[in-house]
């Protein structure tokens, strides 16, 4: 399972220990997410996504993320099509 956990964080300046702390697990199971090491409980997933208010899609998918970088180059070339 793939995740989006620490791009959230990072854009909201969000420590581990925060969001740990929000959504009542260990500081350290926020880094085994990030990692991909732990897949969370469909509980767990729900309190991050509604911790940060999106759509627990937009946090974690069974396929890989399009990286940040593509989806910049893919907004900054209208008309493109996308691989």
């Amino acid at each position: 399972m793939y995740n989006r956990i620490a791009v959230f964080r990072a854009e909201r300046g969000v420590s581990r220990r925060e969001l740990a702390e929000a959504v009542g697990v260990n500081n350290q199971t926020i880094g085994y997410l990030e990692r991909g090491d732990y897949k969370p409980s469909l509980e767990l997933a729900m309190k991050i996504a509604a911790y940060f208010d999106v759509p627990v899609e937009m946090l974690f998918s069974f396929r890989p993320f399009e990286s940040v970088a593509d989806s910049l180059r893919r907004i900054a070339a209208p008309g493109e099509t996308p691989s």
